[in-house]
């Protein structure tokens, strides 16, 4: 299999899985588990491709849809198993980041041509489907989380769109970029690494401005 091919199926299986792992928190039925995980899979890819405005992928290879279904069932009767749902939902949301930034780049790079178009639907693949997955979670949206979240998306979509423009074999800028975005994001959930934000200050008087 193309490693980007096998790219694209890992995101949304990782991505799925943490779609029906946020089902099992929620303690829904097996198709609330069905439509977080196809919602979560999908959803990415979904906004990415209409973006560039060419056929959603899922509806020219229905596999997706069926992945998404067959993840969602496993997770159903083993997630009882897991001690900690909300930790591995975390690092396998990190995986599927990881391989979507890279898909979406790629993909974007493919249809535009332009490096600064594969960059942003790099990170739009990446973090629509956790995000959504979260607002039908009514989870903490990982946006809103203080450890880098869009920042990892971006270094991995970037650094793969950087070789790739270069010359160097796709397979190989994939799997780069793919390691880039996961040690970015496995160091923010590991160590909590983030960026500085903003700091409000007092305004200052009318009189002040005069």
């Amino acid at each position: 299999m193309n490693p980007l091919v096998f790219f694209d199926y890992a995101g949304v299986a990782v991505f799925a899985a943490t779609g029906a792992l946020a089902a099992s928190r929620k303690q829904l039925d097996i198709l609330g588990f069905i439509f977080l995980a196809a919602a979560t899979g999908i959803g990415g890819g979904t906004l990415r491709d209409l973006v560039l405005d060419v056929p959603v992928f899922w509806t020219v290879n229905q596999d997706y849809i069926l992945v998404c279904a067959a993840v969602a069932v496993g997770v159903y009767f083993t997630a009882h198993r897991l001690e900690s749902r909300y930790r591995l939902l975390l690092w396998l949301d990190a995986v599927g980041l990881a391989a979507y930034c890279v898909y979406g780049a790629y993909k974007g790079l493919v249809v535009t041509g332009s490096a600064t178009v594969a960059i942003v639907t790099g990170v739009m693949t990446a973090t629509f489907g956790g995000i959504l997955r979260d607002l039908l979670a009514a989870e903490p949206s990982v946006l809103l989380r203080p450890e880098i979240y869009v920042t990892a998306a971006l270094t991995g979509a970037a650094a793969f769109t950087a070789l790739a423009v270069l010359g160097v074999p796709m397979p190989l800028a994939a799997v780069v970029g793919a390691l880039s975005a996961l040690a970015v994001r496995g160091g923010a959930i590991r160590f909590g690494w983030t960026i500085p934000t903003y700091r409000s200050r007092p305004g200052r008087k009318p009189e002040d401005v005069l």
